[in-house]
């Protein structure tokens, strides 16, 4: 039956094989790995973002532009790729997305990592001429002014995303952190803004601090299974009340993962940790897992399973919520 079973899906208007991402990262940034990474059955690639910094210091070296951002940046120092198809001026990132796409067979998303309106929208054009069927606006701040108002942050946010929607025909997806005080209504706010899907979240990097030289260094860890819950239980709470598609990410390592962010309502499910981990091999071992649950229950498509278990179905999913929270404090047992 597995022969007769659809695993395709649709995400921001492209039609993709499978629900497997690869979401930015090292093997993202390189050719060689790309194209291995299609080899392996990966449906899109979301390339290494380019940040608003470098954009505005061009003439500053990679390495002395990273050890300053580490701390505040949406992708730590050491995740940074060092690629010879990656440098660090915009020249060198229009150049990579221009050979993905024409390397590559499978939809190829470039993404861009700032706060500011500034030169965005331009660089959105350029990145939509160099031959990206999408771009992901990587959208990443510590908002550390007592003064800025959750209302001004927000709004800075939805300026942004309208900028850049209304700048390109391709469809624009936002990545976000967890971090508001209401992220249904901002969710909204930004769909309303242009964004055609929302990547849901962006992992929160947190420097430390040496002990003998006094200063912040860059401290990365990779994801792990764990972090998925955050991402599902919000999944599920958007999965219908938003027109526009959903990505999960952060802590899609199994097939057990990429099942649950189905069900819960995401379109795709998006990775990086486990690609660096395991290599572009774990795709093939991923689908091949999926494809067998489908087979077991009996699914005809990821269509028919997707958002089954999100909250749309229930009539008060705010009542559903608070039930859930109460059943979960009181799981504990002490034994």
């Amino acid at each position: 039956m597995s022969d007769a079973i659809d695993v395709s899906t649709e995400y921001l208007g492209l039609k993709l094989r499978t629900p497997l991402v690869a979401s930015s990262s090292p093997l993202t940034g390189n050719l060689d790995d790309l194209r291995r990474l299609e080899d392996a059955g990966i449906s899109a690639v979301v390339l290494p973002s380019i940040f608003e910094e470098q954009i505005n210091a061009e003439s500053v070296a990679i390495h002395d532009m990273l050890d300053t951002g580490a701390g505040s940046s949406g992708e730590a120092a050491s995740y940074f790729p060092d690629l010879e198809d990656y440098n660090t001026g915009p020249d060198h990132y229009f150049e990579l997305v221009a050979r993905a796409k024409q390397q590559l067979a499978i939809p190829v998303i470039a993404s861009l990592n700032g706060t500011t309106p500034g030169g965005w929208a331009e660089y959105a054009r350029d990145l939509e001429q160099a031959g990206a069927d999408a771009i992901e606006l990587n959208l990443y701040l510590v908002s550390a002014d007592p003064q800025a108002s959750p209302e001004v942050i927000e709004g800075r946010y939805r300026d942004l995303v309208a900028r850049v929607s209304e700048e390109v025909s391709v469809p624009v997806a936002v990545k976000l952190s967890p971090f508001f005080t209401a992220l249904a209504h901002t969710a909204h706010e930004l769909v309303r803004a242009g964004a055609r899907g929302l990547v849901l979240f962006n992992r929160f990097y947190q420097p430390e601090l040496d002990l003998e030289t006094l200063q912040v260094e860059p401290h990365l860890l990779l994801s792990h299974s764990e972090e998925l819950r955050l991402p599902l239980r919000w999944i599920a709470i958007l999965r219908g009340q938003i027109s526009a598609s959903l990505a999960a990410t952060s802590g899609v390592h199994t097939s057990e993962s990429v099942l649950k962010a189905l069900l819960t309502g995401a379109d795709v499910a998006m990775m990086a940790s486990a690609l660096l981990i395991h290599g572009p091999g774990h795709v093939t071992e991923l689908e091949r897992a999926l494809l067998s649950w489908l087979e077991e229950r009996e699914y005809e498509s990821v269509t028919q399973m997707k958002g089954s278990v999100s909250q749309k179905s229930y009539d008060d999913p705010a009542a559903f919520e608070r039930a859930n929270y109460i059943r979960t404090l009181r799981s504990w047992s002490g034994s």
